[in-house]
């Protein structure tokens, strides 16, 4: 990972591989491929949690329900990356396994501030979802605004959003009061992480639905987002600050013929300036 000096961090490389409130079976294959791909690219083992299951695609408390145990053990492997010195670098599933592992961010490095790259801000409360997906609770429960059962610590001053932009009415309440920034999708979006960021420590969630409809293989498509060269040049700029850690959900595989897949290499050639410094 990067960070204000030259030296190498050395990493610990996690593949969440269970099922976290998903509507199919395809970031479970997804997220496999990125963890690959970020172990040849490192030249690091990859340790794995959880393992591949049939999608529910339920509602969010009996997804909840389903995936405790494997997110209660994403959790305890955070915990003992961060207490062996090492940076954290997940390839996830879902934007669910963020129930799991920013409370132990919180709670090992409450200095840094989480910026959530996602075109949706994930700020729902069980109360007041209109969907009812257990993605769309992810941010807020680290947050405290609902009990998940896997912890909170996480406070809206260590919060940033990024490229959000199908919003629901009570996470627009949140933004348009301030509570949480949110750094638009345009020209400036660079510029204006750095502003908001402001030289602090990082810990760094890129659900891959935050770049533009079709750049990646996602489950959501939504439009007007982030271009793989706005999110090069945003890497560009958290990394002038030391990164906390990094990860990586919502990749969907297309069952690409090539080794590693076309988008996945793309994909990590954004995050270069995140990545360049890490070392086995």
């Amino acid at each position: 990972m990067s960070s204000t000096t030259p030296s190498a961090h050395p990493v610990g490389l996690t593949h969440f591989a269970g099922r976290a409130g998903d509507h199919n079976d395809l970031a479970m294959i997804g997220s496999r491929e990125l963890a690959d791909a970020l172990s040849a690219r490192l030249g690091i083992e990859i340790t794995t949690v959880g393992v591949p299951e049939p999608a529910r695609s339920v509602g969010w408390k009996e997804e909840l329900d389903a995936a405790t145990p494997a997110l209660k053990a994403m959790a305890s492997q955070l915990d003992h990356v961060f207490s062996s010195g090492l940076t954290p670098l997940t390839a996830c599933s879902r934007c669910a396994v963020a129930l799991a592992t920013l409370p132990v961010v919180a709670a090992h490095r409450p200095d840094a501030v989480v910026v959530w790259f996602d075109a949706h801000a994930d700020l729902n409360t069980p109360e007041k979802t209109t969907s009812g997906y257990l993605g769309g609770l992810a941010y807020s429960g680290p947050l405290g605004l609902w009990d998940s059962g896997l912890g909170s610590g996480l406070t809206t001053d260590n919060a940033i959003l990024v490229g959000a932009r199908d919003l629901d009415p009570a996470e627009q309440e949140l933004i348009d009061t301030g509570t949480i920034p949110l750094v638009k999708v345009g020209p400036s979006m660079a510029d204006d992480l750095g502003t908001v960021v402001d030289g602090r420590p990082v810990y760094v969630h890129i659900d891959c639905d935050v770049l533009d409809a079709g750049t990646v293989p996602t489950d959501y498509l939504v439009p007007g987002g982030m271009t793989l060269a706005d999110l090069r040049a945003t890497a560009e700029v958290l990394a002038e600050s030391e990164i906390v850690g990094l990860e990586v959900g919502e990749l969907e595989s297309a069952r690409d013929e090539e080794t590693p897949p076309s988008y996945v290499t793309a994909l990590l050639e954004a995050l270069t300036p995140l990545l360049t410094t890490a070392s086995p």
